[in-house]
């Protein structure tokens, strides 16, 4: 936990998170993590338009001030999704008061079954401040595309599953993509770069 709160003293010293507009933040900062991939040089994300469990219209720019986590998945996921989600609520524990800015943001690839009101009550058994979203099926398709994001229905028996990308992306406070997770990493690994991260936004 050392490590931790030497990053968490360093953040403090350039002034209050939430008010990273006013601190600098320099969007052209490449960021060396130890684990995750630096996406910096990538431009996904940026016009997705879904819904959130509310039916409130929901972009990128809903999580401005905040670091959003994005994964895709879908809530009949037998391991990989309910094991990512695990994980990110693992995290923002072991980031502590420095969690609070982490918003973990669950996009359903499987429109067809996971209902707003599914979607919300899954990804809340994890963390109540996790937000789940969700489009049609063309909305789905095109945010998919726009992340990269590989995905398609697997035949499992008289129904299917969902063969899906399964790496977790994270922006920093002002919206920039800035790093990419992979299933295999830890939370403590993860927990390292997140605050890599927020040591320059």
């Amino acid at each position: 936990m050392t490590v931790l709160l030497t990053r968490r003293k360093v953040v403090a010293g350039i002034g209050l998170l939430g008010l990273g507009l006013l601190t600098g933040c320099d969007n052209s900062v490449r960021l060396s993590y130890k684990y995750g991939k630096d996406l910096s040089d990538k431009i996904l994300g940026r016009t997705f338009k879904l819904k959130d469990s509310q039916g409130n219209l929901t972009t990128l720019s809903s999580f401005r001030g905040m670091m959003p986590m994005v994964f895709f998945g879908f809530t009949q996921c037998p391991a990989v999704c309910p094991t990512t989600l695990a994980r990110a609520a693992q995290i923002k524990k072991l980031m502590g008061k420095d969690g609070d800015l982490l918003q973990v943001v669950f996009i359903t690839l499987d429109p067809e079954r996971d209902t707003p009101s599914m979607l919300d009550a899954y990804v809340k058994t994890f963390d109540p401040t996790f937000v789940a979203l969700h489009g049609t099926l063309e909305e789905t398709a095109a945010t998919a595309k726009e992340f990269d994001v590989f995905y398609e229905k697997v035949p499992s028996g008289s129904t299917y599953t969902i063969s899906h990308t399964a790496t977790s992306y994270v922006y920093d406070t002002r919206g920039t993509l800035r790093l990419g997770l992979s299933h295999s990493l830890s939370a403590q690994e993860c927990t390292e770069d997140l605050l890599t991260v927020m040591e320059v936004c």
